[in-house]
């Protein structure tokens, strides 16, 4: 198996155990033997337990002695919870090491350099863009900015209708499309909506299974507004716990939110134009339906814009196809 091939192994590690991690990053790893046949794989475990790379190297055993080990981050060179994950490495005598990205965290860089000095072939950057784009998105966003990254979730027609003009909006988007949301949903640190919606829907803001049973991992549900709501609120039950925030301003949300990593904004048209004008909105996810509404129920309300010179900016860094829908992926220009 070639380092690309083993790489794309890891991402998928890293993708099962996002949202599980914090504050450790939803790291995956694959060990190769000598041969280049997978010999073990692993991602990180829930906070206290063991990284990616000892995972991996567990499950491969004495296979991984001349072997190579590809990790999607930097194998980390200090002591946290568990020690380094580069003395892991080095004492079951792997030959080479290959990682998608520099680790960012000053406290545990150096993982390259010291695997290096201790004889063992290193290669950086593999596969990185599928890695910086994917799994490690969110995290490094954190990394780079102390803040959480932010996410516009939305389902509209192709003419950017949420809702029809009777405001019935079940269902805009595909049962695939539906089931896409509730994985990253499982994946995310927590979902944001505004009293409104909570009003509007009622909405459960929960991670859901295809059978419907809910998924291990929930989602803080975060309610912002000035409005009380109802103490009967679906999203007031114990599937998840839920944060009531007293507020419209989206800057004091994140701020309350710092804690947090991954964050979906899955309000209405409302909560969407006050992230948006506040330039709070890191990526949008867009699932575009193939039908057409018309009517005044558009996906997002006023952004600021009296004039195209004004219009916000954005680029694609993602197009999929969803059953018969079409998710965008667009991130600031």
């Amino acid at each position: 198996m070639n380092l690309d091939a083993a790489m794309a192994a890891a991402i998928v590690q890293s993708e099962r155990v996002k949202g599980r991690t914090y504050p450790n990053p939803p790291v995956g790893a694959v060990i190769l033997d000598s041969d280049g046949e997978i010999a073990g794989v692993g991602a990180t475990a829930p906070t206290g337990g063991p990284h990616a790379e000892v995972v991996a190297l567990r499950r491969a055993g004495e296979r991984a002695a001349g072997g190579t080990a590809v990790v999607t981050l930097e194998p980390c060179n200090h002591f946290g919870r568990t020690p380094p994950c580069v003395d892991a490495l080095i004492d079951a005598g792997v030959a080479a090491v290959a990682f998608a990205v520099a680790d960012p965290n000053p406290a545990a860089a150096g993982g390259a350099a010291r695997l290096a000095a201790a004889g063992v072939r290193v290669s950086a950057g593999v596969v990185a863009d599928a890695v910086t784009g994917g799994p490690l998105r969110e995290w490094l966003h954190k990394q780079r900015t102390g803040k959480p990254h932010v996410t516009w979730k939305f389902a509209a027609s192709v003419d950017g209708r949420s809702a029809a003009a009777d405001g019935t909006s079940q269902w805009i988007t595909s049962e695939a499309s539906r089931a896409d949301v509730h994985r990253r949903r499982a994946a995310a640190d927590a979902i944001v909506a505004g009293t409104g919606t909570v009003f509007a829907d009622d909405p459960a803001l929960t991670a859901r299974l295809p059978d419907g049973s809910l998924a291990d991992h929930q989602p803080l549900r975060v309610v912002v507004g000035m409005r009380e709501i109802s103490p009967d609120a679906t999203v007031l039950n114990d599937d998840s716990r839920t944060m009531v925030i007293r507020t419209r301003d989206p800057h004091e949300v994140i701020q309350a939110l710092t804690d947090r990593t991954d964050v979906l904004v899955e309000g209405g048209p409302t909560l969407a134009g006050a992230f948006l004008r506040a330039g709070a909105i890191d990526r949008i996810l867009a699932y575009v339906a193939p039908i057409l509404l018309g009517g005044p129920v558009t996906a997002v309300d006023d952004v600021g814009v009296s004039s195209i010179t004004q219009a916000h900016r954005w680029r694609f860094d993602g197009m999929q196809a969803i059953g018969p829908d079409v998710l965008l992926s667009l991130v600031p220009n």
